[in-house]
């Protein structure tokens, strides 16, 4: 740069002379008797004297200019540094990197957008119009008069949350952040921008606010405290939700930094509070049952569980615990358990009453048929008299059987375990219509039989047969007048250890709307029979139960009845 400046002024000086003598030459060749009118030596010292002034200005714009051009090789340097800077962050980071200029409208983006939304280089718009058409319809224009506003107020840095489409047409939540670039004359120029996926944040945050709002509303006491011991004691609360406030008595200023040994009263049990220390200790899940104390010393049961919770780098950094008020539910226990003892007691009441009152009428009864035995010997003339000794039979028979009803009653109870044998089918019902050979044979039903999936029953004989001579006869008894009685018997098999025994008739049928309830009950008539007891449904599903089965009943009013039993045939 000095040389060139040096060149300058040396060319400037010898054009200067050169001007100088052709121009005095020509002066003198158009004047010659005026050697006076132009002195050379002023002229040549005004051009050295030119020289050097222009020599010093060129010096001092060498200066400036090199000046200058340090300031723009820096400027460059810097301008290169930062794009690199750029490219690498742009590459490093999973964040989606854009660049607005402003007044082209156009913009380009690092690889995240094909790394975080999906969309290929070929996809992406060149225009602003792309961004804000991929933003969700309910946030654009909340969105945009957020960023324009920020654009105009001319502040340099922005952000803002919103959901953009991904390539597959779902959306994800996004946090946005930007900054302005500005010319010399502070007009915004460019813009430059990061988004970044927060789907996941904002749905842990939606999960927490989802729990927040759980925890608030539920019934249950909810209690969180900190995650160690503290001399000794349970950790400190640090949270209580307002059903635990509502339950205690307690606000949450009065209870938070305090330990809960504060709810321990006289009356609570010890061992599970010893059982609380020690799964805290061990930082294990716990579940206790004890009495609690209220702000007014009023004593409470509650069952709770003692759950850790950890952070994300599985440490331990609080306990939850999730309390429910069980005062009710133990007092009723307490009843309940009052309740069975007094029907315990009850029971072997009756039975020891069933017993005494069988015993004694035994006798007496005996008696009475003997009488009526030796009378049916002696001949009676007087038909009043006749008929009166016929219903005094007839009322010490039925009197005989209620007793032997009333005996297989208490046996069946008095005998939970029984014992079992395998029995076909097919010879307990022989067995069956032999002792009901009379009324089958004067009513003549049509009964059919299918054993063909089971054959046998592990069960017991005589219960088996009290069971089936009781559905025979009801059937019979509440036959219809007006068709043919039908009786349909099958047995098939529920798994390898269930089988369904079925008995069905076509008989006048029962009212299950009205009767359903009381079915099985004892001393139970649902028809006008003169000789029905209404213990035999009853002896029944007792005798079904004490098998281990159960009984069902489908019936409709003059349709007719079928019976489901189910037995463990093992």
């Amino acid at each position: 740069m000095k040389n060139k400046t040096n060149r300058i002024t040396l060319l400037y000086v010898l054009v200067s002379i050169s001007l100088a003598i052709v121009y005095r030459e020509v002066f003198l060749f158009l004047n010659p008797r005026d050697p006076q009118s132009f002195s050379l030596i002023n002229d040549l010292l005004f051009i050295l004297v030119s020289g050097v002034i222009l020599k010093y200005v060129l010096y001092k714009s060498d200066i400036k200019n090199t000046e200058i051009y340090k300031k723009l090789k820096n400027t460059n340097t810097e301008i290169k540094e930062s794009n690199e800077r750029y490219d690498i962050v742009s590459k490093a980071t999973s964040d989606t990197i854009w660049d607005w200029k402003l007044q082209e409208d156009s913009m380009t983006w690092n690889k995240g957008i094909e790394t975080v939304f999906g969309y290929s280089q070929g996809e992406v718009g060149k225009t602003s119009k792309w961004w804000f058409d991929n933003i969700h319809p309910e946030d654009t224009i909340k969105m945009s008069i957020k960023l324009y506003s920020f654009i105009e107020q001319k502040t340099e840095k922005w952000q803002d949350q919103y959901r953009f489409k991904c390539s597959d047409g779902t959306y994800k939540y996004v946090l946005d952040r930007g900054f302005i670039l500005k010319d010399e004359y502070g007009k915004s120029v460019r813009m430059i921008g990061a988004i970044q996926d927060i789907t996941k944040q904002k749905e842990e945050e939606q999960r927490l606010k989802l729990l927040e709002t759980v925890i608030t509303h539920t019934k249950d006491s909810v209690i969180i405290t900190e995650a160690d011991l503290n001399e000794g004691k349970i950790p400190n609360i640090v949270y209580v939700n307002p059903a635990f406030s509502h339950t205690s008595g307690f606000n949450s200023n009065e209870i938070i930094g305090k330990s809960p040994e504060i709810l321990i009263g006289p009356d609570s049990n010890l061992e599970e509070l010893q059982k609380l220390t020690k799964a805290i200790q061990n930082r294990e899940e716990c579940q206790v049952e004890t009495v609690s104390y209220k702000k007014n010393k009023e004593a409470y049961w509650v069952n709770f569980n003692m759950l850790p919770v950890y952070d994300s780098e599985g440490e331990l950094s609080h306990w939850v615990s999730i309390q429910r008020d069980i005062t009710e539910d133990k007092r009723q226990e307490v009843e309940k358990e009052q309740l069975i003892k007094e029907l315990t007691q009850n029971n072997k009441d009756l039975q020891q009453f069933s017993y005494i009152t069988s015993h004694n009428l035994r006798a007496p009864l005996s008696n009475l048929t003997g009488l009526l035995s030796l009378i049916e010997d002696i001949p009676i003339e007087n038909q009043e008299l006749k008929e009166i000794i016929n219903g005094f039979k007839k009322s010490t028979h039925l009197l005989n059987e209620t007793i032997n009803d009333l005996v297989r009653v208490i046996i069946i109870k008095d005998n939970p375990s029984i014992e079992k044998e395998k029995l076909y089918l097919k010879d307990i019902f022989e067995d069956v219509f032999s002792q009901l050979n009379f009324l089958i044979g004067l009513h003549k039903p049509i009964i059919k039989f299918d054993f063909n999936d089971v054959t046998f029953l592990n069960t017991n004989k005589s219960y088996l047969e009290s069971i089936l001579l009781n559905l025979l006869t009801n059937s019979i008894k509440y036959k219809s007048d007006s068709r043919k009685l039908k009786i349909n018997i099958n047995c098939s098999r529920l798994d390898d250890d269930t089988v369904v025994l079925t008995f069905g008739d076509n008989g006048i049928g029962i009212d299950l709307d009205k009767n359903r309830d009381k079915i099985f009950g004892l001393y139970q008539r649902f028809h006008d029979y003169s000789d029905s007891k209404g213990l035999g449904l009853y002896l029944v599903k007792s005798q079904v139960e004490t098998m281990g089965g159960t009984i069902s009943i489908e019936s409709k009013v003059n349709v007719g009845t079928t019976f489901i039993l189910t037995f463990k045939n093992k």
